[in-house]
């Protein structure tokens, strides 16, 4: 897939960043033509086209222009004329990537840049999904010059082509407050360019420097938003083809997706076209692939708005003195993805139920002994995290003198329920987390929670609950740990996770309400 070494293509880099200038105001022919060397070095580094242009847009006439010219003053009077019905919202712009170049076609001298390759990509997809789905969206092109970075304009920006680029730290800048804002990006390696790959990834880190890139699970919302993947058709080069799993990447802000890319090309995909070259996936699957995007990017746009906005409570910051407070844990996975959900449930425990709490959330790792201080301890997250003998020990040692943790897998996801079940055994070998019966006093304290409701995922995929679904672990009779495999956290926010397994906010609410209760009483 390579062109060139890579200490070619570092030097071909720096030198074209010394020339940009010259790019954007165009280099004359006479120049090329006297520096053959110069005029091989700006030659793309990808193909310079992948699919056809974009369909013209159809000329339209109106009924008046049908008449002969009349002397004036006298005025036609028009036919009825057919109105142009208002453009559909624009969902995805496709964002020009890549410095200006040169190429010649059919004797004509023509500007180019990277992006230009496919050039009617998206609008295709869009075309295809909104017959599919019933909706109506269009594609836009956008110049970074003349965008205004707010998601509420454009919700998402599509990145595509073969060669290498860079934003430099204004943009990045400017493209971190766009996601920070709800804003999405999707990323795509036309042809599984390497390049562009490269690129991309070092794009990622530039404008989110705190996250990283990383290969989606399977359980991820996306991969069954609308369609449910399983495995796709790759199709090499040679026109062979073998089966696999999708490769989608990505980096989640809260419960929402900031950023999805495939470093294997969709864009060619969603153009309805095929080459010799690259590594792609079968036409028809991305498609397929491309409409989850298009859904999971609907069906999270309020949510991705919601989470853009911080809320303030007055409490947060003030002295603790012996008020109740509740310690969230840090841990190597995604520890905080539900920011707002601790202080609504501190909220709604004051409002409705007798306990004297203050809006008043620490977090604290399990290596800062300060979270023994505490008589609850909180957990949640949707990835993998590991816990370290020490912090086993410390937390063992922590549960048995008298204190209680309660974790809930945020969305329901696999990852934290398999690491908070394997960690778990660190903490306890010879223990094992057990259903709590509906007759454990944890279902009444504040509330009588005996059956409750579930998001409508949640009642799709694993069938018609309705009472809790809580496990516990006791010690000496006292139940110190209690673990929900069914979000909570979503449900605290009281703001709808269309992807989440979880409960329904007033039953999530009550059953949080009794945690606190049992965790003061016990």
């Amino acid at each position: 897939m390579r062109r060139e070494r890579a200490g070619d293509r570092t030097t071909r880099r720096d030198f074209l960043e010394r020339l940009g200038a010259y790019w954007l105001a165009g280099l004359s022919p006479g120049l090329l033509a006297e520096t053959p060397w110069l005029a091989a070095l700006l030659q793309p580094q990808g193909p310079v086209t992948c699919g056809p242009p974009p369909r013209a847009k159809p000329h339209s006439r109106t009924g008046g222009e049908a008449f002969p010219p009349l002397p004036l003053p006298v005025t036609p009077l028009r036919r009825s004329e057919r109105k142009r019905p208002p453009a559909p919202p624009a969902l995805i712009g496709k964002a020009a990537l890549g410095p200006v170049r040169w190429m010649t076609r059919n004797g004509k001298r023509l500007a180019y840049r990277d992006w230009m390759t496919d050039p009617s990509d998206v609008q295709t997809l869009l075309d295809w999904t909104n017959r599919q789905l019933g909706i109506r969206y269009r594609a836009v092109e956008t110049d970074f010059a003349h965008f205004d970075f707010d998601p509420r304009e454009l919700p998402a920006l599509l990145f595509a082509g073969h060669n290498t680029f860079a934003l430099g730290d204004a943009l990045h800048a400017q493209l971190r407050r766009y996601v920070l804002d709800g804003g999405m990006i999707i990323g795509d390696a036309c042809c599984g360019w390497q390049d562009f790959d490269e690129a991309f990834r070092a794009a990622v880190e530039g404008i989110l420097p705190d996250a990283r890139l990383k290969r989606l699970p399977p359980d991820e919302p996306l991969f069954a938003s609308f369609y449910k993947l399983g495995q796709v058709e790759y199709v090499k080069a040679d026109g062979s083809t073998y089966r696999d799993e999708p490769e989608l990447w990505g980096v989640t802000i809260g419960c929402r997706l900031a950023v999805v890319y495939s470093p294997v090309d969709l864009t060619c995909g969603w153009d309805g076209h095929t080459h010799p070259r690259g590594l792609r996936i079968a036409i028809a699957q991305a498609r397929q692939i491309g409409a989850n995007y298009v859904t999971y990017l609907i069906a999270s746009y309020q949510l991705a708005r919601f989470l853009s906005t911080t809320k303030i409570y007055h409490e947060a910051t003030a002295p603790t003195r012996d008020d109740f407070v509740l310690v969230q844990l840090q841990h190597s996975g995604d520890w905080d993805p539900d920011p707002s959900a601790v202080y609504n449930l501190l909220k709604y425990a004051r409002d409705n139920s007798t306990l004297e709490v203050k809006f008043k959330k620490v977090t604290l790792p399990l290596t800062d002994p300060r979270f023994a201080r505490h008589p609850l301890l909180y957990m949640t997250g949707h990835d993998e995290f590991v816990w370290s003998a020490e912090e086993a020990g410390r937390l063992r040692a922590y549960l048995q003198a008298g204190g209680m943790l309660l974790a809930d897998a945020c969305c329901g996801r696999l990852g934290f329920d398999r690491a908070f079940r394997r960690e778990m055994q660190k903490v306890f070998p010879d223990a094992k987390l057990e259903p709590v019966p509906l007759d454990h006093p944890i279902y009444h304290m504040m509330f009588d929670v005996q059956s409750v409701r579930y998001t409508p995922r949640t009642l799709e995929d694993f069938g018609d609950l309705t009472t809790p679904t809580l496990e516990g672990l006791s010690i000496g009779g006292r139940l110190a740990v209690v673990y929900s495999r069914f979000d909570l956290g979503n449900g605290w926010e009281q703001f709808p996770h269309p992807y989440s397994y979880g409960y329904l906010d007033e039953d999530a609410l009550q059953i949080g309400t009794n945690v606190l209760a049992y965790a003061v009483t016990h």
